[in-house]
Formats: structure tokens, sequence, C-alpha cells
């Protein structure tokens, strides 16, 4: 698990700097803070951090073949990698070393682009072949590890981490302002754009390639299965046999590992399995919150822990950790995202990095077999859609109608949705109804800004998803869109980005390509069951799972941060979002920003909203006004100071 980086300049004549490859380099220590390496030839250079994962000896990169003519950075793991390399043995190859990373290069030889069909794992690598003069870039296929470019009229930046792509003094940080309409509508951004002009992500499943100037990309895997024929039974057996598979080959390593533990199915079921393939006892590690008005994991994950004999770790976070760490989370997120837990993360893999090197994370299972209940419930809607017929529309007013007792937000969202067409909705589990959006915009953007706001261009991300989603089964529609969107550009970025910032490797055996592949080939009632979600991998399962924890209503990973916008950091989110720099911006009126203060003051309401907002904020502190860390600090602790 590492960081790369590097330049190609399109002039032939050119030289790449050195001394511009190990600033580049520099600002992705945290990545790999064991070794650095570089390569420059003329108008390429390649740049690495390396955290050591697998052959702590002779693991240097950047990496070449036997003639030095091919050379390659690469930031990941390749779990197939000891068969592969057996393989080419076999076939006349000589290895340096005893890396995964090696067998990459071998593999391009043999192969050429299409050695990506043949890695198992997760990556994001940068192959430079001087005979052909050609750079090629690829990520994998679920979008695990991040890769990033920019293009510009000379040449073309890439790195694990935009910081890297920054360093280099010709390129100027700018917004993308038309992006932040399609974040306020997720709450995070997807698509290959980032909310820095000119800056991309390499989508997962694809392949970068330049040569003599031209840049070609391509995608080389998507999520796209033969229908299975396999009965309940025999899926349900596949299933258990396919992931003891997966987690073993993710125990690979020559460092101590340890397990993110929640005391949820998923994480206790990845507990089962890595405890009987590894044969001895885990490291295990939690979080909690001193909050008692939020359900605590931690008697959960002791349960699970003491169960299956786990060196057992945990940690309780503060109100004051929460806002104090907000602008590390913005600048190592580098991309504005709502996502709460980051924070949690940040703490708990901080605690998981005095003992080990390599964490996993039961990331993924929901994803893959249908765990949230908006897949039920919105199966549900779509049912009770048909049956209704002609009906569904006055039924709709009449439920979103409803007063007193009656009413509930739950139920008027899903009313609104009953005369709604399902591709006119499901843009992915975290965005809001059209109509919401309409009602925010027209509220919250100033004139201007309104009118450069594009819903189309925001929604087009998911609804070219959702054209080319598998036909007919909801559930499965629902999961290939948030597969594509959610997972990639929201969890796989938090994942990576928290984890990496203190020099820890995070792996989700649940996103290995196999196990997706099968979950996809299955029916949407293999998952979804009646009121069970994710049925055919508790089905799989459930003879690992203490039986308190299998029965268990699912909690998700529950952050009080709602309820801390409201009390504790309600004066530094009020003086964040009005302050005059903000307004500054042209992007919201001072009205809306208030009403949704007031409301929610007064109620809970917008966590989401004002979360996202803020976060929006900050990020343009840190990356576009230039502000150091130690003033964005100094501008959060105050506010959290008067409210205690």
């Amino acid at each position: 698990m590492c960081g790369i980086c590097g330049k190609l300049l399109f002039d032939p004549g050119a030289s790449v700097s050195p001394g511009l490859l190990r600033t580049m380099a520099d600002t992705l220590r945290h990545r790999g803070p064991d070794d650095e390496g570089f390569y420059a030839a003329g108008p390429v250079g390649l740049g690495f951090r390396r955290l050591s994962i697998i052959d702590l000896t002779t693991g240097h990169q950047p990496v070449p073949n036997e003639d030095d003519t091919v050379w390659l950075v690469f930031n990941g793991e390749i779990y197939n990698y000891r068969e592969l390399r057996e393989t080419l043995v076999a076939q006349g190859h000589q290895f340096r070393t005893s890396t995964d990373t090696e067998v990459i290069v071998h593999l391009y030889e043999e192969l050429g682009e299409n050695c990506v069909d043949q890695l198992r794992g997760m990556f994001g690598f940068a192959l430079w072949d001087a005979r052909r003069k050609k750079l090629f870039l690829a990520r994998d296929r679920v979008g695990i590890k991040p890769l990033y470019y920019r293009i510009s009229e000379s040449g073309i930046h890439f790195a694990s981490e935009i910081r890297a792509i920054l360093a280099d003094p010709a390129v100027r940080p700018e917004v993308a302002p038309a992006l932040i309409d399609r974040l306020l509508t997720f709450d995070y951004l997807p698509g290959p754009e980032t909310l820095f002009k000119d800056i991309r992500k390499l989508e997962p499943g694809h392949c970068l390639t330049v040569q003599g100037g031209r840049v070609n990309i391509r995608p080389y895997w998507d999520l796209r299965v033969t229908p299975s024929r396999l009965s309940p039974a025999d899926a349900t057996a596949h299933l258990a046999k396919l992931l003891e598979e997966t987690v073993r080959q993710h125990l690979i390593s020559d460092v101590p590992l340890g397990l993110l533990l929640s005391g949820g199915f998923d994480s206790t079921a990845l507990l089962s399995l890595a405890t009987e393939s590894a044969g001895h006892p885990l490291r295990t590690f939690t979080v909690g919150f001193s909050d008692p008005a939020v359900e605590d994991e931690r008697p959960w994950a002791r349960l699970a822990a003491r169960h299956f004999g786990a060196e057992h770790h945990e940690m309780t976070i503060s109100p004051r950790e929460f806002g104090d760490f907000l602008p590390h989370y913005v600048r190592h997120m580098e991309e504005p995202v709502c996502e709460p837990p980051a924070v949690a993360l940040y703490y708990v893999s901080k605690l998981a990095a005095r003992s080990v090197k390599v964490l996993l994370s039961g990331e993924g299972g929901d994803e893959a077999f249908a765990g949230y209940p908006n897949y039920r419930n919105l199966l549900w809607l779509e049912r009770l859609k048909s049956f209704a017929g002609p009906l569904g529309k006055p039924l709709s007013r009449g439920l979103a109608g409803l007063s007193g007792p009656l009413r509930s937000p739950r139920l008027g969202h899903y009313a609104a949705l009953l005369d709604t067409p399902f591709e006119d909705y499901y843009y992915s589990r975290t965005s809001s109804p059209d109509r919401v959006l309409r009602q925010r915009r027209e509220e919250l953007y100033t004139d201007g800004f309104a009118r450069a706001a594009d819903t189309a261009f925001s929604l087009e991300p998911v609804r070219g998803l959702l054209r080319r989603a598998p036909a007919g089964d909801r559930v499965n529609r629902m999961l290939y869109v948030d597969s594509k969107t959610w997972l990639t550009d929201d969890l796989l970025l938090k994942a990576d980005k928290i984890t990496m910032a203190n020099a820890v490797e995070l792996r989700v055996p649940f996103l290995d390509h196999k196990v997706l592949e099968f979950a996809a080939s299955l029916p949407g009632h293999y998952k979804v069951r009646g009121l069970t979600t994710k049925h055919i991998a508790k089905q799989a399962l459930r003879h690992r799972i203490p039986a308190a924890i299998l029965t268990r209503k699912k909690a998700g990973f529950p952050v009080p941060y709602a309820k801390w916008l409201r009390t504790g950091l309600k004066d530094w989110l009020h003086d964040l979002l009005l302050d005059a720099r903000t307004l500054g911006r042209g992007y919201f009126r001072r009205p809306g920003l208030e009403r949704m203060l007031a409301a929610n003051a007064a109620s809970g309401a917008f966590p989401k909203e004002l979360f996202t907002l803020a976060v929006l904020e900050l990020w343009h502190r840190e990356f576009l006004d230039g502000q150091a860390s130690r003033s964005a600090r100094a501008e959060v602790s105050p506010g959290l100071l008067r409210a205690r």
C-alpha cells in the first residue's frame, strides 16, 4: 500500500524535473512512510512512497522489467500474485523481488494492457513502456484505490491523491462551480469529475493510455454478468465457499494485521472467516461515542470479540474531538463529502496503527447483497405502485396530506414517490427527490448560482448508469447504481483517504470482484426476501454469527453528528456558514441559510445538508484560499468552547 505520482510531457524533447517528482511524492509521505523511489527519463517521471506490507526487504519501487524498458509504480495489493508469478516464471520471466508489484510488470510484458484482466485485488498503478513511449494507468474494478489525473496542453499529471498534482507550481487550484449543485444533490460527487477544475478521477475498471500525445481512456470491466440459474440452496453454498476463499487471500501480509469490528453482521462474519483462516486470534478495533442518546456499538463488538477470542481494543470520541478534526477531515478527503463516520474511522485507525499496518473491514457487504432498508422499502413501493395502477396519484396525494399523529416524514417521503417513475427518483441511496432539490435551489441558491445550476448535468452520471443497469430487477438496478456511485465516490474514498492518513492499509474482502460478480448474478429476491435484507448472505454465514448479533436490527454506524450540529457545534456552524467570506462566494442566500440553521437548532432538521455546506466551505478555505491548517483549527475551536 503506497502513494504514487508522476508527470508525462507531450514534448519528447522536454524533461521532467527530479526535484518536482520529489516535491510531489513528499505530499504523499503519510501514505508511505517507509521508503521512496523515483524514475526520471526525459519527458516522463514516476514518484513513489512506500508502506511496506509484502516483501519488506526487496520491495523498493519503481520496479523495472529484466532489461529496464518497463517501469512501474503501484499502489495496492494483488491477492492472486503468487499463482500469477508461478505461471510467469514457467514462461521464462526472471524476478528480482518477491513482490506482487513485479508480477504486474511481467504480466504486462506477456499481455500488454490486458494484464489488468488477470489481476485480483485493489490497485492504482502507472507503467512506463520506454520502447513504445507509452504511459499506461489503471485502476481496480471497484475503485478501492484512488487515481487522479490532470491533462493540460503540455502533458499529464497523475497521483494517488490530488495534493500531489497541486504540488506542481504550474497547477493552480480552481473550483469547478458547475459541480457544486451535483455535490448538494448527492452529498458527494459521483462521476469522474472532482470539484477541482481539470482534475479528474480515473473511473473504477478503467485504463488510461498516453502515446504520441494522444490520451485514450477505456473501460476494461463492468458489473454486468449472466444471471445465475443456481437454486437458493446451491447459491448459498457457493457463496459460503467463495467468501472463505476470498478472506483467506486477503490475509496475505508480512506485517501485523487486524480488523475493524462494529458488532454488526458483516464485520462479525468477517472476523469469523478471518480467524478460521489465520488459525489464531486477531486484533480487533472499535470506536464509540460519549453520548448516551446514541446506540453504542461497543457492547456488540465486545460480544463478537469474546466469541472469537480476539484481542480487542476500543476507544471513545467526544464532540470536541469530532469538531476539532473537521478541518483535518476536509484536508485528508480532498473531495467534499458528507461522511461523518470518516471522523470516527480516523481515530480508530490511528488507534490500530499502534499495533498493526493492515486492517480488514466489512465495507461493501450492504452494496453487494442489499443490506440497506431502502432497497426493501423501495422494492415494496414499486410493488404497491403496480398494484395501485391509476390510483397511484390520488393515493400519493392522500398519504402526503395526512395530518396529526398519522403524519410522518418517512411516510411523506415514500408517498411522494407513488406517482413518480423509478428512473425519475432513484439517483442513489443518498440523493433527494426532485421536489426537494427544486425547493432547495429556490430557497438557498442566489439568482446567479441558480441560473448556472444545471439539473441534467448534475444527474447525468446516475441517469447514464440507470440506462446501462440490468433491466427489470429493481433490486439489482439499485445495487448497480450504488456500486458505481455511492460505494466508489463516497464510502471507498473515505476508507482509503482516512486510513492512509494514519499509514494503515484497509482491505475490503466483500468487494473482491469475484464476490461482486457472483452477487450481481443472483436475482433480487435472493437478496431481499419479504422484510429481510441481505437474505442470502445471512443464510450463507448464519452459522458463524452469534444469535444476538444475527437477529439485531441494522444500526449502520450511528454517529451523533446531527445532535452535535444543533448543540455543541451550533455556534461554530452558524459562524462558519454566515461568515462574510462564505456569503461572498456568491453561491447561497443568507436568508436561506438562516432558515436552515434555525430549523436545525429547533428540530434537528437538515443535518446532512448543513454538514455538506460546512464541508464545502472548509474545502474552499483549505484548498482555494490557501489557509493553513493552524488557522482552520483556530476557527473551529472557539465555537466549540463557547458552546460547551
